[in-house]
């Protein structure tokens, strides 16, 4: 494993993949695009006689981290979780070859039928819970704590308030900042627990010929954290992707906590903290959406603002989030169907 081909040239990525199968003894496998993510990885379906794998392409001049993806996949299935076995790697070149876990995103099995709703997320969170409670955790993986919460939300000021034609000037900037560290301090003193960051329905699959956990398939972890145990759930419950229904999120936030054993002040604490990570959420997501429109030439993330910004505004109903809810009205704009079209007019040309 982890030998480089030295093919390169104009078609030099195609023929590394190729190199890099036969190299592994999959020579003359064909392989085929899969539907990428926001990131710099792409994914290719390779199948070989008669069997599929997944093939993991995010090329050196990226700087995406495979060897964390590695390591955090195998303190995963160490815990008996189906994240995907890794079959070869090139670290260097960038390349992995995975198992491949089907198609069954949580986000068609619903719609297909294939499983309820409730009864697939009651298992992700049942999930969730169980792994908080898991004592070691995967090597060199950082802290997420305040800075970082608060270096991300700052994406929304970085981002989207210059692309919707409303950026902040020094003192409006200065009094959102100050409500942002409000917001986030409470969480800087946490039990952390390793937070997989995107855990959503289109990052986890339905596997119902595996038994407990195993049943749901982990996908889009390799930016895993040491952080708080809400953010996970956070992810789950105010999905930019899809409508989860508000019933839903009450039920699988309770489910959880009993689970954990959760009561009284804890839970009073826990749902304090779930509430300024959804804050701190979204405000990223804000962010990284208007980048991926405005930097990246990827439009068509600005349809998922006004979703993520409904997630916003419950989450800032929160009475501790009073100053925070105060300085996004004050400074930041609803993505209004004029301000997310001219957002696309100007898709790529990195003028945010």
């Amino acid at each position: 494993m982890n030998r480089r081909p030295t093919v390169e040239g104009a078609s030099g990525r195609a023929a590394c993949i190729d190199a890099f199968l036969a190299a592994e003894g999959f020579a003359g496998a064909t392989h085929a695009p899969l539907a990428g993510d926001a990131s710099n990885r792409r994914y290719r379906r390779v199948s070989w006689r008669g069997k599929t794998w997944v093939l993991m392409d995010a090329p050196p001049a990226t700087n995406e981290r495979m060897d964390t993806f590695v390591e955090v996949t195998r303190w995963l299935r160490r815990q008996g979780l189906s994240a995907p076995e890794v079959v070869a790697a090139q670290l260097d070149g960038g390349l992995l070859l995975l198992e491949d876990l089907g198609d069954a995103l949580f986000a068609r099995a619903i719609p297909q039928g294939r499983a309820t709703e409730e009864g697939l997320y009651a298992a992700a969170v049942d999930l969730l819970a169980d792994l908080a409670s898991v004592p070691d955790a995967p090597e060199g993986i950082g802290p997420y704590d305040a800075a970082v919460l608060y270096r991300e939300a700052r994406l929304v000021t970085d981002w989207y308030a210059p692309g919707a034609g409303a950026p902040l000037g020094p003192v409006a900037l200065a009094e959102f900042e100050a409500a942002l560290d409000q917001a986030m301090a409470p969480l800087a003193g946490a039990r952390a627990v390793t937070v997989l960051r995107d855990y959503h329905a289109e990052n986890l699959l339905w596997l119902p010929g595996r038994a407990g956990h195993a049943r749901v398939g982990l996908l889009d972890y390799q930016d895993a954290l040491l952080g708080h145990r809400a953010y996970d759930l956070v992810s789950l419950l105010e999905d930019a992707r899809r409508d989860t229904p508000p019933a839903l999120q009450q039920a699988m936030l309770q489910r959880y906590l009993k689970r954990r054993g959760i009561a009284g002040e804890d839970a009073v604490a826990f749902h304090r903290a779930y509430d300024a990570l959804g804050a701190q959420r979204n405000l990223k997501i804000v962010g990284i959406f208007a980048r991926l429109a405005l930097r990246d030439g990827k439009p068509r993330y600005l349809t998922m603002i006004p979703r993520v910004w409904a997630h916003l505004q419950r989450d800032l109903t929160a009475p501790d989030l009073a100053p925070l809810a105060a300085a996004v009205a004050r400074h930041l704009p609803a993505p209004t169907s004029k301000i997310l079209a001219r957002m696309a007019e100007r898709s790529g040309a990195g003028a945010a």
